[in-house]
């Protein structure tokens, strides 16, 4: 799990600096388009932050049921 979260912490980080790149193009140059593209970014994080904790709660249900009676 710890690889996935890099993995999702990285891909996060670059769709906020892709967000910021935009946001920043938008007020220097008041272009809809770098707008438009700013919020697909922010849109970008929020459905990958569901996806990680979508898989972290998910991942503990399903080892929680794998190893219940092991012991």
């Amino acid at each position: 799990m710890t690889i996935f979260r890099w993995i999702v912490g990285v891909v996060a980080a670059f769709l906020a600096l892709g967000g910021l790149f935009g946001l920043v193009l938008y007020i220097g140059f008041e272009s809809d388009l770098w707008l438009q593209r700013a919020r697909r970014f922010r849109h970008g994080i929020w459905v990958l932050a569901l996806f990680w904790f979508n898989v972290e709660v998910w991942g503990r249900v399903a080892w929680t049921i794998w190893t219940w009676n092991k012991a």
